[in-house]
């Protein structure tokens, strides 16, 4: 299976119960609250509207310095690596250093909180960060690679980067990537490039957990990038309930039980109050 489809449709499985934006105060409804205390094994799944909200920019928003001539879309890409990898390196390093400068936001301390009142959660990210793990999760399946585990791109060799943050200039560079110790060959980003395959094992565990699970929660992601956007319906399909935080709609909401709208460092704190649960890291 290959990544993205933009254009694939989702099958419509039931109604959504929108809940009120939370400005108009409205109560989480009681019945998606006694499914979280009540749910043996809950899944969140995040998009970059998580990550969004530590100010890690998306792919949709505008690059500005060295990059602003190009579309996120054409730097992400196996042919753009082979026609200029230090154009490519440097702006991951760009990424990276962006990444490591910024702290993981309430939606991230709440979810690794949950961990302490649920059976079992499995967290699943589309996002190429490392928030979720420093705001305590572990074992995070993350199906489109991440920014800190690049590999040799002639033999797959594992690359370790120092600890410490890049400094790279706010405007951006070119930057000639490392060399592979083992082949001598050079290093790419550890990321899953448009075009390219998930990492089979990662997939295959998400798909699996998501079968497996009675309560579902998908933030902040567009549904709109395949096979991940997909992952939601494999869970409603296998009976769980799906639990949607969003600011706006999205094409995952007619597979939801329930849609919150509003941003995920907002909304989740308060469902978990809501349902009793401590959600400080």
């Amino acid at each position: 299976m290959r990544q993205p489809s933009l254009d694939t449709e989702i099958t419509r499985l039931s109604d959504a119960r929108t809940l009120a934006p939370l400005s108009a105060a409205t109560a989480i409804a009681q019945d998606l609250l006694i499914a979280l205390r009540q749910a043996k094994h809950v899944v969140v799944f995040t998009g970059a509207g998580v990550s969004a909200e530590s100010g890690i920019p998306t792919f949709r928003d505008a690059l500005t310095g060295l990059w602003e001539r190009f579309d996120a879309e054409d730097l992400a890409t196996p042919n753009a690596f082979r026609k200029d990898k230090d154009l490519v390196w440097g702006w991951y390093e760009w990424r990276r250093m962006k990444v490591l400068m910024a702290q993981p936001n309430p939606a991230h301390l709440a979810i690794a909180a949950l961990a302490r009142h649920v059976a079992k959660l499995t967290v699943i990210t589309q996002n190429v960060d490392d928030l979720h793990e420093r705001a305590g999760s572990t074992d995070v399946l993350h199906l489109h690679g991440s920014l800190h585990q690049p590999r040799c791109a002639s033999c797959g060799q594992a690359h370790h980067l120092p600890a410490a943050i890049p400094e790279e200039p706010e405007g951006g560079r070119r930057l000639s990537p490392p060399v592979c110790d083992h082949c001598g060959g050079p290093v790419r980003p550890g990321v899953v490039w448009f075009g390219e395959d998930l990492p089979a094992r990662q997939l295959h565990l998400a798909q699996q957990q998501a079968q497996a699970c009675d309560l579902f929660f998908t933030i902040g992601t567009s549904g709109l990038v395949y096979p991940a956007a997909h992952i939601p319906v494999l869970a409603k399909q296998a009976g769980a309930q799906v639990v949607q935080i969003n600011p706006s709609k999205t094409p995952l909401d007619d597979v939801c039980t329930w849609s919150l709208q509003g941003a995920a460092g907002t909304v989740l704190p308060r469902l978990m109050e809501s349902a009793g649960f401590d959600h400080s890291a």
